[in-house]
């Protein structure tokens, strides 16, 4: 099942799903909720599609890190710094992958995403942990802490793991969501790229999938990206509270 063949209808689908969680995944968080059932309605395996979806989401981050840049809205040093702490809780967390299907869990994540959906769209999370030099230690500790644990579970499954990621950066601070953005697929990539290698050597990803699925998010991410860039904050806030929203139902009435 996890080497289904593809046939160019289903091209087609992957490519045009792709499109629509690339952009998600970028200019909010959640297409992976998208994609997912998508592969497994088309064949593969849960775990296969769980490692399959990797390959499209390594892609999508490239072209939204890429249009980040040339907007100059890059933080290259500390977004890296992230990314390095997310390593360590990513392989384990793809080591640990397993079939994750479950109406218990599904509604777990969908009450989460709603609480974190409706802690950012009010907008005062942010701990201000950074403002004093005498906190500076600290918030390194606990930065490293917060990405290593969200490392976990975006090695685990990464669905989702966007909003989370978002929350942990307004309480670490942040407060410009296309600055927000720009640090996210930066971590999601460093991190995932690690977490394809676990999954090849494992030899768990349908590379067809993986790829076809990639055109589509690559365009995705790079529209997501110009949406973040080119729009004001209230607007990304109200994009990523109404896909909360509507993957949340879903996921609550999923079986």
């Amino acid at each position: 099942m996890g080497q289904t063949s593809l046939d160019i209808f289903s091209g087609i689908i992957l490519v045009a799903v792709g499109v629509i969680s690339g952009f998600l995944n970028v200019a909010a968080g959640g297409g992976s909720l998208l994609t997912l059932p998508m592969m497994i309605f088309m064949g593969l395996t849960p775990n296969f599609a769980n490692a399959t979806n990797r390959v499209a989401i390594l892609m999508q981050n490239v072209f939204a890190i890429r249009k980040f840049k040339t907007s100059g809205l890059v933080d290259g040093k500390y977004s890296i710094y992230l990314g390095l702490a997310a390593i360590p809780g990513a392989v384990l967390g793809a080591l640990l992958a397993v079939d994750i299907k479950g109406e218990l869990f599904a509604r777990i994540l969908s009450v989460v995403m709603i609480i974190v959906g409706v802690t950012i769209l009010m907008g005062k999370t942010r701990l201000a942990i950074r403002k004093k030099e005498s906190d500076a230690i600290r918030a390194n500790w606990i930065s490293i802490s917060s990405f290593f644990l969200i490392g976990i579970y975006g090695g685990f499954i990464h669905a989702g793991v966007g909003f989370i990621i978002i929350l942990a950066l307004e309480l670490l601070g942040h407060s410009s969501m296309a600055k927000i953005n720009s640090i996210k697929v930066i971590v999601a990539f460093i991190y995932t790229l690690t977490v394809v290698l676990v999954f090849a050597i494992g030899n768990v990803i349908n590379w067809k999938y993986g790829l076809t699925l990639a055109i589509g998010t690559s365009i995705g991410g790079w529209l997501g990206s110009y949406f973040s860039i080119k729009k004001e904050d209230k607007w990304i806030k109200r994009l990523l509270f109404l896909t909360i929203l509507g993957l949340s139902i879903k996921l609550w009435f999923y079986h």
